[in-house]
């Protein structure tokens, strides 16, 4: 059997997405995402804890959905995780884990604007288009 490398995440944008365009002409949109657990602990005290997640979107989805992620705004996305190596200005070796955005979609509640979209992330330029979305039902989300 192969193996499955998937990412599901609902959460809120912590800063509006910051759109940027690789040497080759590329458009890639980079996102952080919060995620928060809620749970009550053995005393019936009320917890919680966030934890932030870097999101990367290709393409023409990049580009068509950079105006609409906007901090606070409530996402969902769906992608895999990839880790990159680079070497620092000292010359160290440094790591990142991101998840590499395949589809993602505008969910009410925060941040500035209104409406909804959704993108499916792209390898090239040229790829991955942007759609007009229907509102979600329980039946949507998979989970």
């Amino acid at each position: 059997m192969g193996s499955v490398n998937k990412v599901i995440l609902v959460g809120n944008l912590g800063r509006d997405a910051e759109l940027r365009y690789t040497p080759g002409g590329a458009p890639v949109a980079t996102l952080n995402m919060a995620t928060t657990e809620v749970w009550n602990d053995k005393a019936g005290q009320k917890q919680e804890k966030t934890e932030w997640h870097r999101v990367i979107v290709w393409g023409k989805s990049a580009e068509s959905l950079a105006e609409y992620l906007t901090k606070g705004k409530q996402i969902y996305v769906e992608g895999r995780l990839q880790t990159r190596q680079w070497d620092d200005k000292d010359g160290n070796k440094r790591y990142t884990t991101e998840i590499r955005s395949d589809r993602i979609v505008l969910l009410g509640g925060g941040g500035r604007g209104g409406g909804m979209a959704r993108g499916g992330g792209a390898d090239e330029a040229g790829g991955g288009d942007h759609e007009p979305s229907q509102p979600l039902t329980d039946d949507d989300i998979p989970f």
